[in-house]
């Protein structure tokens, strides 16, 4: 494995550098150095200059809108964003139903919707889990009936992340009760703004809105909309989980997150001394270094064999596994080093209050982060279910 940069590979990175620095919305930055939320119109103003670039989605094929960049080309795009601490853009319609749409889809299906992914008009959610359906996805219970040119669906997802948002939604529904439990799903896309699609928040522990529970009460849905062949939508679904899987890791923000922990415990004072200076807690730093280069690794070998032709396979739920856990760890350690200025994270007293939060800036965000994050080792199918597809599919047991 090449580990250093070809000298075309390093001026790349520095156009990346130059573009990021040049074009980056200095309004979201404030935003984010306050730690206030964001709102839809920030994450769509970076959405929206990258799209402009062309440079939204380096991992489609050309055709599609792609930019034809090499996985070393995609891997030092991450590392740039992550580095600059640019805001994420949202993965449900570029890295996850996208793929989906170009790979299954018809000619029509690709040319209504492809363009909109790109630009950032429509912002699509995900309607997988449901109340009794979440790690065993397949035990979903949504239903959709045929009724001549149109399914009529009924039924209850919950987690949608960004729901109160979203344009349009990708589901699974099942169209056939009779058969085998993966074998009678269907994969639909629903426009958010259809009668009977109702959307409920879910405050989380951290205190923020970005996850729903979404009702489906007798919604009419074109076939048309119905992305491959009926009751053949579990092959969608596991293509989707894949590349979810593999984003999860996150590898080039979770380096970023090390580095500001660094930052913080350098500031933070252990008695007479810097916290950075605890040996306990420089081990705790080392290991997770140590852990997260090898999962770096990982990735890279993931990506050479993405560059030689081959798409995720089970290597994903070990990226997943092991780059959720990190995450978790990051956290943990930020909150650690805060302190006590970590305890009181009001997230501001109230519409109106101009109080200021306790503590420096750093710490505002370290418990709500924390719990949030909480998350990521059941989202994308939880560490549990990855470990036995590893099982089955690595390991053959």
């Amino acid at each position: 494995m090449q580990l250093e940069f070809s000298p075309e590979e390093i001026a790349f990175q520095q156009e990346v550098r130059t573009f990021i620095a040049e074009n980056y919305p200095e309004n979201l930055r404030s935003v984010q150095d306050e730690g206030h939320d964001l709102s839809k119109e920030d994450f769509l103003s970076w959405h929206r200059i990258l799209a402009k670039k062309g440079w939204i989605a380096p991992a489609w094929p050309v055709e599609y809108g792609g930019t034809g960049w090499t996985a070393t080309q995609r891997f030092i795009w991450s590392e740039e964003l992550a580095a600059a601490d640019c805001v994420g853009t949202m993965p449900f319609g570029l890295s996850m139903v996208g793929p989906v749409i170009y790979t299954f889809g018809t000619p029509e299906q690709k040319a209504q919707f492809l363009p909109g992914i790109l630009s950032g008009d429509d912002w699509w959610c995900q309607g997988y889990s449901e109340p009794g359906a979440g790690s065993d996805l397949a035990s979903l219970r949504t239903k959709a009936v045929r009724d001549g040119d149109h399914y009529v669906v009924n039924g209850q997802k919950t987690w949608t992340t960004m729901a109160q948002h979203a344009d349009w939604g990708f589901f699974l529904v099942r169209t056939d009760s009779d058969a085998k439990a993966q074998e009678g799903i269907s994969f639909l896309l629903i426009n958010m703004k259809t009668p009977g699609v109702t959307v409920r928040p879910i405050i989380t522990l951290g205190g923020e809105h970005e996850v729903n529970e979404v009702w489906l009460e007798d919604v009419r849905v074109p076939v048309a909309n119905r992305i491959y062949e009926e009751n053949k939508g579990w092959t969608c679904a596991k293509f989707l989980l894949a590349h979810e899987r593999t984003g999860i890791a996150a590898v080039a923000r979770s380096k970023r997150g090390v580095e500001k922990i660094k930052s913080i415990a350098r500031t933070e004072q252990d008695g007479d001394r810097p916290l950075i200076a605890n040996p306990f807690f420089k081990r705790k730093i080392a290991e997770l270094e140590i852990d997260l280069t090898a999962l770096e690794f990982t990735e890279l070998r993931s990506l050479a064999g993405e560059a030689a032709g081959k798409g995720p396979g089970p290597e994903s739920s070990l990226l997943k596994i092991k780059g959720s856990e990190i995450q978790q760890r990051i956290t943990e350690l930020a909150l650690e080093a805060v302190g006590h200025y970590g305890a009181p994270y009001f997230r501001g007293f109230g519409e109106g209050d101009n109080e200021h939060p306790i503590g420096p800036d750093y710490a505002h965000r370290a418990a709500p982060t924390y719990f949030n994050t909480r998350k990521t080792t059941i989202y994308g199918g939880s560490n549990e279910i990855q470990r036995n597809i590893i099982a089955k599919m690595v390991l053959g047991i």
